[in-house]
Protein backbone atom coordinates (compact mmCIF):
# COMPACT_ATOMS: atom_id res chain seq x y z
CA UNK A 1 0.00 0.00 0.00
CA UNK A 2 1.23 3.51 -0.77
CA UNK A 3 1.11 5.87 1.50
CA UNK A 4 1.17 9.72 2.19
CA UNK A 5 2.06 11.88 5.26
CA UNK A 6 1.18 14.87 6.32
CA UNK A 7 4.19 17.92 6.92
CA UNK A 8 4.18 18.20 10.55
CA UNK A 9 4.57 13.99 10.66
CA UNK A 10 7.36 14.42 8.04
CA UNK A 11 9.18 17.30 9.87
CA UNK A 12 8.82 15.26 12.82
CA UNK A 13 10.44 12.23 11.40
CA UNK A 14 13.05 14.45 10.22
CA UNK A 15 14.15 15.91 13.22
CA UNK A 16 14.24 12.80 14.98
CA UNK A 17 16.21 11.39 12.19
CA UNK A 18 18.64 14.38 12.30
CA UNK A 19 19.51 14.34 15.98
CA UNK A 20 21.24 10.68 15.20
CA UNK A 21 22.78 11.48 12.34
CA UNK A 22 25.57 13.80 11.25
CA UNK A 23 25.06 17.51 10.45
CA UNK A 24 24.28 17.93 6.63
CA UNK A 25 23.48 13.71 6.03
CA UNK A 26 19.97 13.72 5.74
CA UNK A 27 20.50 16.54 3.23
CA UNK A 28 22.72 14.50 1.18
CA UNK A 29 20.83 11.81 1.16
CA UNK A 30 18.10 13.25 -0.57
CA UNK A 31 20.47 15.16 -2.47
CA UNK A 32 21.95 11.79 -4.03
CA UNK A 33 19.06 10.46 -4.40
CA UNK A 34 17.98 13.89 -6.43
CA UNK A 35 21.35 13.46 -8.98
CA UNK A 36 20.79 10.04 -9.83
CA UNK A 37 16.91 10.41 -10.97
CA UNK A 38 18.28 13.52 -12.93
CA UNK A 39 21.23 11.58 -14.17
CA UNK A 40 19.28 8.92 -15.28
CA UNK A 41 16.54 11.24 -16.58
CA UNK A 42 19.64 12.84 -18.68
CA UNK A 43 21.39 9.39 -19.84
CA UNK A 44 24.47 11.65 -21.16
CA UNK A 45 25.30 13.92 -18.20
CA UNK A 46 28.73 14.63 -19.38
CA UNK A 47 27.97 17.70 -21.78
CA UNK A 48 24.22 18.40 -20.52
CA UNK A 49 22.92 21.64 -19.55
CA UNK A 50 21.55 22.06 -16.46
CA UNK A 51 19.69 24.57 -14.29
CA UNK A 52 18.67 24.63 -10.89
CA UNK A 53 16.18 26.89 -9.82
CA UNK A 54 16.88 27.85 -6.15
CA UNK A 55 14.84 29.51 -3.52
CA UNK A 56 15.94 29.99 0.30
CA UNK A 57 14.81 26.75 2.01
CA UNK A 58 16.05 23.49 2.52
CA UNK A 59 14.52 22.29 -1.39
CA UNK A 60 16.62 24.96 -2.67
CA UNK A 61 19.85 23.18 -0.41
CA UNK A 62 18.95 19.58 -1.98
CA UNK A 63 18.90 21.07 -5.80
CA UNK A 64 22.45 23.09 -4.89
CA UNK A 65 23.68 19.84 -3.47
CA UNK A 66 22.24 17.52 -6.38
CA UNK A 67 23.38 19.65 -8.83
CA UNK A 68 27.33 19.95 -7.31
CA UNK A 69 27.31 16.28 -7.97
CA UNK A 70 26.18 16.24 -11.48
CA UNK A 71 28.43 19.13 -12.15
CA UNK A 72 31.35 17.10 -10.76
CA UNK A 73 30.14 14.33 -13.32
CA UNK A 74 30.88 16.98 -16.16
CA UNK A 75 27.42 18.82 -16.78
CA UNK A 76 27.43 22.62 -16.85
CA UNK A 77 25.31 23.33 -13.79
CA UNK A 78 23.89 26.64 -13.32
CA UNK A 79 22.10 28.09 -10.44
CA UNK A 80 19.41 30.65 -10.43
CA UNK A 81 19.34 32.21 -7.41
CA UNK A 82 15.69 33.83 -6.29
CA UNK A 83 17.11 35.05 -2.61
CA UNK A 84 20.70 35.26 -2.91
CA UNK A 85 21.45 37.00 1.02
CA UNK A 86 19.24 33.76 1.74
CA UNK A 87 20.65 30.60 -0.33
CA UNK A 88 21.90 27.47 1.47
CA UNK A 89 25.65 28.16 2.42
CA UNK A 90 26.64 24.29 2.44
CA UNK A 91 25.02 24.01 -1.20
CA UNK A 92 25.78 26.76 -2.91
CA UNK A 93 29.54 26.53 -1.80
CA UNK A 94 29.34 23.00 -2.72
CA UNK A 95 28.02 23.48 -6.45
CA UNK A 96 30.81 26.44 -7.01
CA UNK A 97 33.80 23.94 -5.91
CA UNK A 98 32.58 21.32 -8.25
CA UNK A 99 32.59 24.00 -11.09
CA UNK A 100 29.31 25.21 -11.15
CA UNK A 101 28.00 28.71 -11.65
CA UNK A 102 25.28 30.92 -10.48
CA UNK A 103 22.87 33.58 -12.04
CA UNK A 104 20.64 36.18 -11.20
CA UNK A 105 16.47 35.69 -11.81
CA UNK A 106 17.22 38.13 -14.96
CA UNK A 107 19.44 35.94 -16.65
CA UNK A 108 17.23 32.84 -16.43
CA UNK A 109 14.76 33.12 -19.34
CA UNK A 110 18.30 32.63 -22.01
CA UNK A 111 19.00 29.60 -19.48
CA UNK A 112 16.31 27.77 -19.47
CA UNK A 113 15.39 28.00 -22.66
CA UNK A 114 18.87 26.32 -23.82
CA UNK A 115 18.60 23.91 -20.83
CA UNK A 116 18.17 19.84 -21.48
CA UNK A 117 16.96 19.29 -17.22
CA UNK A 118 15.38 22.52 -14.60
CA UNK A 119 15.20 21.11 -11.39
CA UNK A 120 12.78 23.24 -9.66
CA UNK A 121 14.03 23.98 -5.95
CA UNK A 122 12.08 27.16 -5.46
CA UNK A 123 9.67 26.11 -2.53
CA UNK A 124 9.41 23.43 0.19
CA UNK A 125 6.82 21.26 1.02
CA UNK A 126 5.57 24.01 3.84
CA UNK A 127 4.74 26.34 0.84
CA UNK A 128 0.88 27.92 0.79
CA UNK A 129 -0.89 29.53 -2.04
CA UNK A 130 0.65 30.35 -5.33
CA UNK A 131 4.13 31.58 -6.41
CA UNK A 132 5.33 34.40 -5.61
CA UNK A 133 6.00 37.07 -9.33
CA UNK A 134 9.73 36.10 -9.87
CA UNK A 135 9.11 32.23 -8.90
CA UNK A 136 6.17 32.16 -11.02
CA UNK A 137 7.89 33.47 -13.86
CA UNK A 138 10.23 30.96 -13.78
CA UNK A 139 7.67 28.36 -13.37
CA UNK A 140 6.28 29.93 -16.75
CA UNK A 141 9.67 29.54 -18.22
CA UNK A 142 10.21 25.75 -17.39
CA UNK A 143 6.51 25.20 -19.12
CA UNK A 144 7.38 26.18 -21.94
CA UNK A 145 10.94 25.08 -22.12
CA UNK A 146 12.26 22.46 -23.84
CA UNK A 147 13.96 20.56 -20.99
CA UNK A 148 13.04 18.24 -18.40
CA UNK A 149 11.55 19.47 -14.95
CA UNK A 150 12.14 17.70 -12.10
CA UNK A 151 10.88 19.26 -9.08
CA UNK A 152 12.58 18.04 -5.64
CA UNK A 153 10.40 16.91 -3.14
CA UNK A 154 7.44 18.59 -4.31
CA UNK A 155 6.38 20.83 -7.40
CA UNK A 156 6.68 24.59 -6.00
CA UNK A 157 3.12 26.59 -5.38
CA UNK A 158 1.67 23.09 -4.85
CA UNK A 159 -0.08 22.62 -1.42
CA UNK A 160 1.42 19.79 0.19
CA UNK A 161 -1.22 18.60 2.66
CA UNK A 162 -4.47 19.41 0.54
CA UNK A 163 -3.26 19.07 -3.18
CA UNK A 164 -4.38 22.28 -3.57
CA UNK A 165 -3.41 24.67 -6.14
CA UNK A 166 -3.88 28.69 -5.19
CA UNK A 167 -1.74 30.32 -7.75
CA UNK A 168 0.89 29.99 -10.41
CA UNK A 169 2.72 26.63 -10.14
CA UNK A 170 5.40 24.37 -11.53
CA UNK A 171 4.57 21.36 -13.93
CA UNK A 172 6.97 18.92 -13.76
CA UNK A 173 7.62 16.14 -15.70
CA UNK A 174 9.24 13.84 -12.29
CA UNK A 175 8.66 14.95 -8.97
CA UNK A 176 11.57 13.38 -6.40
CA UNK A 177 10.19 13.29 -2.95
CA UNK A 178 11.57 12.29 -0.03
CA UNK A 179 11.11 9.64 2.72
CA UNK A 180 7.26 9.27 1.93
CA UNK A 181 4.37 10.64 -0.12
CA UNK A 182 2.91 13.83 0.56
CA UNK A 183 -0.80 13.98 0.28
CA UNK A 184 -0.60 16.98 -2.25
CA UNK A 185 1.37 14.07 -4.60
CA UNK A 186 -1.70 11.55 -4.73
CA UNK A 187 -4.66 13.98 -4.96
CA UNK A 188 -5.71 16.47 -8.15
CA UNK A 189 -5.56 19.54 -9.16
CA UNK A 190 -1.73 18.77 -7.61
CA UNK A 191 -1.36 15.55 -8.56
CA UNK A 192 -1.65 16.86 -12.48
CA UNK A 193 1.81 19.05 -11.18
CA UNK A 194 3.64 16.78 -10.00
CA UNK A 195 4.01 14.46 -13.22
CA UNK A 196 6.02 10.85 -12.29
CA UNK A 197 6.55 10.60 -8.66
CA UNK A 198 9.85 8.75 -7.44
CA UNK A 199 9.96 8.25 -4.06
CA UNK A 200 13.57 8.26 -2.14
CA UNK A 201 14.13 6.59 1.04
CA UNK A 202 16.17 8.59 3.48
CA UNK A 203 15.42 6.38 6.68
CA UNK A 204 12.40 8.29 8.15
CA UNK A 205 10.34 6.57 11.31
CA UNK A 206 6.89 7.03 10.19
CA UNK A 207 4.37 6.49 12.39
CA UNK A 208 1.50 3.40 11.24
CA UNK A 209 -1.30 5.86 10.62
CA UNK A 210 -0.54 7.25 7.79
CA UNK A 211 -2.88 10.22 6.65
CA UNK A 212 -3.89 8.90 3.13
CA UNK A 213 -3.78 5.85 1.79
CA UNK A 214 -3.79 4.27 -2.32
CA UNK A 215 -4.60 0.91 -2.76
CA UNK A 216 -2.37 -1.40 -4.79
CA UNK A 217 -2.76 -5.04 -6.74
CA UNK A 218 -1.77 -6.89 -3.42
CA UNK A 219 -4.22 -4.65 -1.09
CA UNK A 220 -7.03 -5.46 -3.37
CA UNK A 221 -6.15 -8.66 -4.23
CA UNK A 222 -6.41 -9.29 0.02
CA UNK A 223 -9.72 -7.66 0.21
CA UNK A 224 -11.91 -9.50 -2.73
CA UNK A 225 -14.09 -11.58 -1.65
CA UNK A 226 -14.15 -15.33 -2.93
CA UNK A 227 -16.50 -17.94 -2.82
CA UNK A 228 -16.03 -21.25 -0.22
CA UNK A 229 -16.68 -24.76 -1.58
CA UNK A 230 -19.84 -24.77 0.43
CA UNK A 231 -21.02 -21.12 -0.93
CA UNK A 232 -24.22 -20.70 -2.26
CA UNK A 233 -25.79 -17.28 -4.01
CA UNK A 234 -27.38 -16.35 -0.47
CA UNK A 235 -24.12 -16.61 1.88
CA UNK A 236 -21.92 -15.13 -0.91
CA UNK A 237 -24.58 -12.05 -0.39
CA UNK A 238 -27.12 -10.38 -2.19
CA UNK A 239 -27.61 -6.98 -3.03
CA UNK A 240 -30.70 -4.84 -3.75
CA UNK A 241 -30.29 -1.98 -6.41
CA UNK A 242 -33.50 1.05 -6.16
CA UNK A 243 -32.78 2.53 -9.16
CA UNK A 244 -34.11 3.93 -12.54
CA UNK A 245 -37.17 5.96 -13.67
CA UNK A 246 -39.13 5.81 -17.07
CA UNK A 247 -36.81 8.27 -17.62
CA UNK A 248 -33.85 6.92 -17.13
CA UNK A 249 -34.24 2.88 -17.03
CA UNK A 250 -30.81 2.84 -18.64
CA UNK A 251 -29.48 3.15 -14.88
CA UNK A 252 -31.08 0.72 -13.59
CA UNK A 253 -29.83 -1.54 -16.15
CA UNK A 254 -25.83 -0.60 -15.89
CA UNK A 255 -26.37 -0.22 -11.82
CA UNK A 256 -27.25 -4.15 -12.02
CA UNK A 257 -24.45 -4.76 -14.64
CA UNK A 258 -22.25 -3.43 -12.18
CA UNK A 259 -23.28 -5.23 -9.64
CA UNK A 260 -23.57 -8.80 -11.00
CA UNK A 261 -20.06 -8.31 -11.75
CA UNK A 262 -19.03 -7.20 -8.42
CA UNK A 263 -18.54 -10.55 -6.17
CA UNK A 264 -22.28 -10.62 -4.73
CA UNK A 265 -24.11 -14.21 -5.32
CA UNK A 266 -27.58 -12.60 -6.58
CA UNK A 267 -28.85 -9.56 -7.46
CA UNK A 268 -32.31 -8.19 -6.50
CA UNK A 269 -34.09 -5.24 -8.35
CA UNK A 270 -36.71 -2.94 -7.27
CA UNK A 271 -38.24 -0.17 -9.46
CA UNK A 272 -40.26 0.44 -13.06
CA UNK A 273 -37.41 -0.94 -15.23
CA UNK A 274 -37.92 -3.87 -14.47
CA UNK A 275 -38.84 -4.88 -17.94
CA UNK A 276 -35.60 -3.63 -19.25
CA UNK A 277 -33.57 -5.01 -16.39
CA UNK A 278 -34.78 -8.63 -16.84
CA UNK A 279 -34.19 -8.18 -20.83
CA UNK A 280 -30.44 -7.76 -20.20
CA UNK A 281 -29.85 -9.78 -17.23
CA UNK A 282 -32.49 -12.47 -16.94
CA UNK A 283 -30.77 -14.10 -14.02
CA UNK A 284 -31.45 -10.75 -12.09
CA UNK A 285 -34.23 -11.80 -8.93
CA UNK A 286 -36.77 -8.51 -9.96
CA UNK A 287 -40.09 -7.85 -7.76
CA UNK A 288 -42.56 -4.81 -8.04
CA UNK A 289 -43.40 -4.87 -4.44
CA UNK A 290 -40.96 -2.25 -2.69
CA UNK A 291 -37.83 -2.22 -1.27
CA UNK A 292 -39.54 -3.54 2.17
CA UNK A 293 -41.01 -6.49 0.53
CA UNK A 294 -38.67 -7.86 -2.11
CA UNK A 295 -36.60 -10.25 0.04
CA UNK A 296 -33.25 -10.47 2.11
CA UNK A 297 -30.72 -8.43 0.88
CA UNK A 298 -27.46 -7.70 2.71
CA UNK A 299 -27.03 -4.66 1.25
CA UNK A 300 -28.94 -1.80 -1.05
CA UNK A 301 -28.07 0.53 -3.51
CA UNK A 302 -30.13 3.50 -4.35
CA UNK A 303 -30.36 6.55 -6.60
CA UNK A 304 -29.11 5.55 -9.48
CA UNK A 305 -31.53 7.01 -12.27
CA UNK A 306 -34.30 7.53 -9.39
CA UNK A 307 -36.03 11.07 -10.76
CA UNK A 308 -38.12 12.27 -7.66
CA UNK A 309 -38.61 9.14 -6.21
CA UNK A 310 -38.25 10.12 -2.29
CA UNK A 311 -40.51 7.81 -0.93
CA UNK A 312 -37.96 4.55 -2.54
CA UNK A 313 -34.89 6.32 -1.17
CA UNK A 314 -36.64 6.71 2.30
CA UNK A 315 -37.76 3.38 2.84
CA UNK A 316 -34.20 2.32 1.24
CA UNK A 317 -32.28 4.26 4.02
CA UNK A 318 -34.80 2.80 6.88
CA UNK A 319 -33.33 -0.81 6.22
CA UNK A 320 -30.85 -2.64 8.66
CA UNK A 321 -28.02 -3.26 6.22
CA UNK A 322 -25.61 -1.55 4.54
CA UNK A 323 -26.90 1.05 1.68
CA UNK A 324 -25.25 2.97 -0.87
CA UNK A 325 -26.82 6.50 -2.25
CA UNK A 326 -26.14 7.63 -5.26
CA UNK A 327 -26.99 10.32 -8.35
CA UNK A 328 -30.56 11.14 -7.63
CA UNK A 329 -30.55 9.75 -3.89
CA UNK A 330 -27.96 11.60 -2.87
CA UNK A 331 -30.28 14.85 -3.79
CA UNK A 332 -33.19 13.41 -2.36
CA UNK A 333 -31.76 11.76 0.94
CA UNK A 334 -32.49 13.39 4.13
CA UNK A 335 -29.42 14.33 6.10
CA UNK A 336 -30.36 13.76 9.74
CA UNK A 337 -32.06 10.29 8.57
CA UNK A 338 -28.62 9.33 7.12
CA UNK A 339 -26.76 10.52 10.12
CA UNK A 340 -29.33 8.76 12.42
CA UNK A 341 -28.69 5.52 10.86
CA UNK A 342 -27.38 1.89 12.85
CA UNK A 343 -26.31 0.20 9.62
CA UNK A 344 -23.46 1.47 7.53
CA UNK A 345 -24.23 3.84 4.68
CA UNK A 346 -21.75 5.21 1.30
CA UNK A 347 -22.51 7.94 -0.34
CA UNK A 348 -21.02 8.12 -4.12
CA UNK A 349 -21.04 11.71 -5.27
CA UNK A 350 -19.23 13.49 -7.92
CA UNK A 351 -17.93 16.98 -7.72
CA UNK A 352 -20.83 18.42 -8.60
CA UNK A 353 -23.40 16.57 -6.20
CA UNK A 354 -21.02 17.48 -3.71
CA UNK A 355 -20.94 20.92 -4.37
CA UNK A 356 -24.22 21.27 -3.76
CA UNK A 357 -24.72 18.65 -0.35
CA UNK A 358 -21.90 21.14 0.67
CA UNK A 359 -24.03 24.82 -0.48
CA UNK A 360 -20.17 25.79 -2.22
CA UNK A 361 -19.58 25.48 -6.07
CA UNK A 362 -18.15 23.06 -8.35
CA UNK A 363 -14.53 24.92 -8.66
CA UNK A 364 -14.35 24.93 -5.10
CA UNK A 365 -14.80 21.23 -4.83
CA UNK A 366 -12.64 20.32 -7.36
CA UNK A 367 -9.77 22.63 -5.75
CA UNK A 368 -10.10 21.65 -2.56
CA UNK A 369 -11.18 18.26 -2.49
CA UNK A 370 -9.62 16.17 0.23
CA UNK A 371 -11.55 18.76 2.48
CA UNK A 372 -14.55 18.62 0.50
CA UNK A 373 -14.56 14.53 1.06
CA UNK A 374 -13.54 14.46 4.98
CA UNK A 375 -16.54 17.43 4.97
CA UNK A 376 -19.01 15.60 3.43
CA UNK A 377 -18.79 12.43 5.48
CA UNK A 378 -18.03 14.82 9.06
CA UNK A 379 -21.61 16.29 8.25
CA UNK A 380 -23.52 13.17 7.17
CA UNK A 381 -21.85 10.83 9.42
CA UNK A 382 -21.19 8.51 6.27
CA UNK A 383 -18.12 7.27 4.20
CA UNK A 384 -18.55 9.94 1.00
CA UNK A 385 -16.88 8.21 -2.41
CA UNK A 386 -15.82 11.23 -3.78
CA UNK A 387 -15.66 10.49 -7.77
CA UNK A 388 -12.95 12.07 -9.70
CA UNK A 389 -9.50 11.88 -11.66
CA UNK A 390 -8.48 10.65 -7.99
CA UNK A 391 -11.65 9.10 -6.28
CA UNK A 392 -11.04 9.59 -2.40
CA UNK A 393 -13.03 7.41 -0.01
CA UNK A 394 -13.18 9.14 3.74
CA UNK A 395 -14.89 7.58 6.82
CA UNK A 396 -16.89 9.85 9.16
CA UNK A 397 -14.65 9.01 11.98
CA UNK A 398 -11.48 10.16 10.41
CA UNK A 399 -8.68 7.52 9.44
CA UNK A 400 -6.60 8.11 6.41
CA UNK A 401 -8.28 8.76 3.59
CA UNK A 402 -8.18 6.40 0.50
CA UNK A 403 -7.28 7.77 -3.01
CA UNK A 404 -7.57 5.91 -6.74
CA UNK A 405 -6.16 6.98 -9.83
CA UNK A 406 -6.35 3.68 -11.68
CA UNK A 407 -8.88 5.68 -14.06
CA UNK A 408 -8.51 7.04 -17.13
CA UNK A 409 -10.49 10.16 -18.54
CA UNK A 410 -12.57 8.15 -20.75
CA UNK A 411 -14.61 7.28 -17.50
CA UNK A 412 -16.08 10.60 -17.94
CA UNK A 413 -19.14 8.78 -19.52
CA UNK A 414 -22.86 8.43 -18.95
CA UNK A 415 -23.78 5.53 -17.15
CA UNK A 416 -20.32 4.98 -15.53
CA UNK A 417 -20.73 6.16 -11.93
CA UNK A 418 -23.81 3.47 -12.31
CA UNK A 419 -21.53 0.55 -13.03
CA UNK A 420 -19.66 1.89 -10.25
CA UNK A 421 -22.67 2.01 -7.78
CA UNK A 422 -23.72 -1.59 -8.37
CA UNK A 423 -19.95 -2.69 -8.25
CA UNK A 424 -19.23 -1.12 -4.71
CA UNK A 425 -23.09 -1.97 -3.57
CA UNK A 426 -22.00 -5.91 -4.60
CA UNK A 427 -18.94 -5.67 -2.47
CA UNK A 428 -21.36 -4.33 0.38
CA UNK A 429 -23.22 -6.99 0.36
CA UNK A 430 -19.99 -9.64 0.48
CA UNK A 431 -19.53 -7.73 3.50
CA UNK A 432 -16.84 -6.04 3.16
CA UNK A 433 -16.62 -2.27 4.99
CA UNK A 434 -18.39 0.61 3.41
CA UNK A 435 -14.27 2.14 3.00
CA UNK A 436 -12.69 -1.36 2.05
CA UNK A 437 -16.13 -1.26 -0.59
CA UNK A 438 -15.88 2.28 -1.86
CA UNK A 439 -11.88 1.64 -2.25
CA UNK A 440 -11.54 -1.73 -4.39
CA UNK A 441 -14.71 -0.77 -6.32
CA UNK A 442 -13.10 2.67 -7.44
CA UNK A 443 -9.71 0.53 -7.93
CA UNK A 444 -11.26 -2.65 -10.47
CA UNK A 445 -13.90 0.30 -12.09
CA UNK A 446 -10.63 2.34 -13.03
CA UNK A 447 -9.05 -0.75 -13.95
CA UNK A 448 -11.45 -1.84 -16.22
CA UNK A 449 -11.83 1.97 -17.75
CA UNK A 450 -8.60 1.46 -18.97
CA UNK A 451 -9.46 -1.93 -20.49
CA UNK A 452 -12.54 -0.73 -22.02
CA UNK A 453 -11.03 2.63 -23.06
CA UNK A 454 -8.05 0.81 -24.67
CA UNK A 455 -7.17 4.37 -25.95
CA UNK A 456 -10.22 5.18 -27.46
CA UNK A 457 -14.12 5.56 -26.85
CA UNK A 458 -15.90 3.60 -24.42
CA UNK A 459 -19.38 3.12 -22.97
CA UNK A 460 -20.50 2.32 -19.29
CA UNK A 461 -21.74 -0.86 -20.64
CA UNK A 462 -18.13 -1.66 -21.90
CA UNK A 463 -16.43 -0.46 -18.43
CA UNK A 464 -19.04 -3.11 -16.63
CA UNK A 465 -18.10 -5.86 -19.31
CA UNK A 466 -14.23 -5.68 -18.43
CA UNK A 467 -14.58 -5.99 -14.51
CA UNK A 468 -14.26 -9.34 -14.61
CA UNK A 469 -10.72 -8.58 -16.48
CA UNK A 470 -9.75 -5.94 -14.13
CA UNK A 471 -10.68 -8.68 -11.30
CA UNK A 472 -8.48 -11.09 -12.62
CA UNK A 473 -5.51 -8.64 -12.83
CA UNK A 474 -6.02 -7.65 -9.48
CA UNK A 475 -5.31 -10.94 -8.42
CA UNK A 476 -2.53 -11.12 -10.98
CA UNK A 477 -4.61 -13.85 -12.31
CA UNK A 478 -4.90 -14.34 -16.45
CA UNK A 479 -7.89 -16.51 -15.57
CA UNK A 480 -10.13 -17.72 -13.43
CA UNK A 481 -8.66 -20.03 -10.68
CA UNK A 482 -11.46 -22.15 -9.38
Amino acid sequence: MRTAYSVETVRTAERSLMARLPEGALMQRAAAGLAAACAQLLGRVYGSRVVLLVGSGDNGGDALYAGARLARRGAGVTAVLLAPDRTHPGGLAALRRAGGSVAGVGEAEELVQRADLVVDGIVGIGGKGGLRPDAARLAALSETSRAIVVAVDLPSGVEADSGEVRGAAVRADLTVTFGTHKPGLLIDPAREHAGSVRLVDIGLELPEKADLEALQHADVAALLPAPAAESDKYRRGVVGIAAGSARYPGAAVLAVAGALRGGAGAVRYVGPAGSAVIARFPETLVSDRGPAKAGRVQAWVVGPGAGDDAATVAEVLEADVPVLVDADGLRLADRETVRGRTAPTLMTPHAGEAAALLGVSREEVEGARLTAVRELAARYGATVLLKGSTTLVADPGGGPVRVNATGTPWLATAGSGDVLSGLAGSLLAARLSTRDAGSVAAYLHGLAGRYAANGAPAGAHDVANAIPQAWRDARGAASVRG
